[in-house]
């Protein structure tokens, strides 16, 4: 059925959500169904369902990005299918790091006459309660605040939140053992290593690092929740779960640094690692870049939702620059936007294979803010528009040795 308020819908949505005007229903890349069963669009497209007037209310406001996502966490937007499809469809609007879709003045106009005709027109509602107040600068972990029996349902029973290692991996588990040890080879770790975790999630880092290798570590994480749960799955090994930021990490000298932001932000100062390293120390960041050129620092998605403070993207230069600068050598440089991408995908699966556990343990609001996340940092990785970078540096002796492994000739590389 094409008539009714779907009929209406689809022109206006082509402006609010893909900055077109007057694009012919059949040309839509969507399926509009609206409340009242009508619905407008090619068959088989992904379908965005619109439950109430409020939806609309909340686009008009804040067309694109913001609008859209509001609609979808408060429930008044559903979506029919494949979510992946579904944002493909709508790219433009949740295009991590690029502009916001812009409305000429004859476009607002037809919006709103339009909306009045569908009796969407009315103050702006109030956001979700899962979306942080503008302008709020605090260390809020919001999403990061669910319990672990969400997690393990989104992340696997390991509870690794980094980037798995895909090449010879058949699933994500095996992706995240093999992803584990390649970076504890590529820090050199040994028996009695002191480690600093800059990203402790729920501890599957820290865990690897002291049971496998015999280090000792110090692991900083965002929720006292967090922290227990570490205290609990390492109790009989040498690992201490912080929480806060480096200003807790203490002085030091740590023999390595590891900062495995896969579904947290992060972005430490390079001059406290460097203060933080012992001489012949190894850092190994893996972190979301952005493209260069200019970039308009703006409110998106995942500063409202995911990372008030931190969700604005570097470029891998300006990164490593920055270590540089600090007085860290850079010794390599690996991209891993492809394997983030299929672990991303992956966590997006077992999120929705577990729905309705993950939504008991959540909340709906929130279970829906993390497959979006999830769905877009994808799909912008496979797109090549946000990149993930694993960096490797060292802080040299005081010859301006780095050694080829922190194994070889500990006691000159500690001097």
């Amino acid at each position: 059925m094409s008539e009714g308020v779907a009929g209406r819908l689809g022109p206006l949505l082509a402006r609010i959500l893909l900055g077109e005007a007057d694009a012919p229903a059949a040309e839509l890349p969507i399926r509009v169904k609206a409340w009242d069963g009508s619905s407008v669009g090619p068959d088989g497209a992904p379908a965005f369902v619109v439950r109430h007037r409020r939806a609309l209310r909340r686009m008009l406001w804040k067309p694109g990005e913001i609008g859209l996502v509001r609609a979808y966490v408060a429930g008044e937007l559903d979506i029919e299918g494949d979510v992946f499809d579904a944002l493909e469809a709508v790219q433009q609007v949740m295009r991590i790091g690029d502009e916001p879709i812009r409305l000429s003045g004859e476009d607002k106009r037809e919006i709103v006459r339009t909306a009045v005709m569908l009796g969407a027109v009315g103050t702006e509602p109030r956001p979700p309660a899962e979306e942080f107040p503008a302008g709020d600068t605090r260390d809020v972990s919001g999403p990061l605040e669910a319990p672990a029996d969400f997690f393990t349902q989104m992340l696997g029973p390991s509870l690794a939140t980094s980037t798995g290692m895909w090449d010879q991996a058949v699933d994500l588990e095996d992706a995240q053992r093999a992803a584990l040890e390649a970076v504890a080879d590529r820090l050199g770790l040994f028996s009695g290593a002191r480690v600093l975790d800059l990203s402790g999630g729920w501890g599957a880092f820290a865990h690897h690092a002291a049971a496998d290798h015999g280090a000792r570590v110090v692991s900083l994480v965002r929720t006292p929740e967090q922290a227990e749960y570490i205290r609990e799955r390492c109790a009989d090994l040498p690992v201490d779960p912080r929480v806060g930021d480096l200003s807790i990490a203490g002085d030091g000298p740590y023999d390595a640094i590891a900062g495995l932001a896969g579904v947290d932000a992060l972005d430490p100062p390079s001059d406290r690692l460097y203060a933080l390293l012992a001489p012949g120390g190894r850092l190994l960041l893996q972190q979301q870049t952005r493209r260069p050129g200019p970039h308009q620092i703006r409110r998106t998605f995942t500063t409202s939702y995911m990372f008030p403070t931190d969700g604005e993207l570097r470029t891998l230069g300006s990164i490593v620059g920055g270590l540089e600068e600090a007085g860290l050598e850079v010794r390599g440089t690996a991209a891993l936007r492809e394997h983030h991408a299929r672990t991303l995908r992956a966590w997006a699966a077992a999120l929705r294979l577990h729905w309705p556990t993950a939504v008991e343990r959540a909340g709906v609001g929130r279970a829906r803010v993390w497959l979006l996340y999830l769905a877009a940092s994808a799909l912008a990785c496979e797109s090549g528009r946000v990149g993930v970078h694993a960096i490797t540096a060292v802080r040299r002796d005081r010859d301006g040795r780095a050694g080829t492994t922190l194994v070889e000739d500990r006691a000159v590389l500690r001097r």
